[in-house]
């Protein structure tokens, strides 16, 4: 992923991933899953962590703290369990390994 600002005039997300992410967050409140308290908490979290290991604080990886509270929340509410996020991690790397660059990641099913 690429660091640094946004070029003027580009929305605030890099890659459609992050998008994503960010609706899934969203979306787990809109619905009563996760309180905004709880979420801000966990995104907290994941924020002091990657500082605590010395990683750059530059927002280059902003979404990548957001997916791992994503996971974290997740997990800890019981929307899904240890075993499966896990296998749902492995195919999606799977995919996006065996992805041309540039092509749309598809998911087997």
């Amino acid at each position: 992923m690429m660091g640094g600002p946004l070029p003027e005039g580009e929305g605030i997300f890099r890659e459609p991933w992050e998008a994503q992410a960010f609706a899934i967050a969203t979306l787990l409140q809109q619905r009563g899953y996760v309180t905004p308290k709880e979420w801000m908490d966990a995104l907290a979290r994941e924020i002091a962590a990657a500082q605590e290991r010395g990683e750059p604080d530059d927002g280059s990886d902003y979404y990548y703290r957001w997916l791992s509270a994503l996971e974290n929340v997740v997990a800890a509410k019981g929307l899904i369990d240890s075993d499966e996020l896990a296998r749902r991690k492995a195919a999606w790397d799977e995919a996006a390994r065996a992805t041309p660059h540039g092509q749309p990641i598809e998911l087997k099913r």
